[in-house]
């Protein structure tokens, strides 16, 4: 009798039927992507600030809550009034009730980040040159506080960076706007 599977004897299919669980072990059930914590620019100018940010969901298509931050040490002076100019890209999905400006918590390894107190302002949405107006009642203070502008947006359709930049209004005797710094936001293909 000529069987067509005589590689298979009894005694190499126990073999590999008792260790099969051991090696399945090893093997991960969930495979998550790596996600990088490096952030390059293609222009190495040295007038460019990375601020710091955080986004609840970074796929594609996806709704997303984002932290831009402002830390004390990013704020020199008290600003009064704060401008964002955003990608051509999302200018269909920003919209003026979905910005808010407040003074935030930032979140680490025993906290969620979360406003604690909104700050009363007018934003302006302008199409046209793709930006926002924070115009606060009044001035942000140069103290030791974290502030976060909260953008509820969907992310867009195509992944990839997305660059915002920041400029504030000086509170002095000689207000005088200039440039903060920016934040890189990464939409990821998943």
């Amino acid at each position: 009798m000529n069987y067509p599977f005589k590689f298979f004897n009894k005694k190499s299919l126990l073999k590999s039927l008792l260790l099969l669980p051991l090696f399945t072990s090893f093997l991960p059930f969930q495979l998550n992507p790596a996600k990088a914590a490096y952030e390059f620019q293609w222009d190495t100018d040295s007038g460019y600030k990375r601020l710091k940010w955080h986004q609840t969901r970074s796929q594609k298509n996806a709704k997303n809550k984002i932290f831009f931050f402002l830390k004390s040490r990013n704020r020199k002076t008290g600003l009064l009034s704060l401008n964002i100019k955003f990608p051509e890209k999302l200018k269909s999905s920003i919209k003026s009730k979905n910005i808010s400006f407040c003074k935030v918590n930032i979140g680490g390894f025993d906290s969620k980040t979360r406003c604690l107190q909104n700050i009363p302002s007018d934003i302006e949405l302008d199409h046209k040159n793709n930006s926002v107006n924070i115009l606060p009642f009044s001035p942000i203070p140069t103290s030791k506080d974290s502030y976060a502008i909260v953008l509820k947006i969907i992310n867009p359709q195509r992944s990839g960076l997305y660059q915002f930049h920041s400029f504030g209004k000086s509170s002095g005797n000689v207000p005088i706007s200039s440039y903060i710094g920016s934040w890189t936001i990464k939409i990821d293909q998943l």
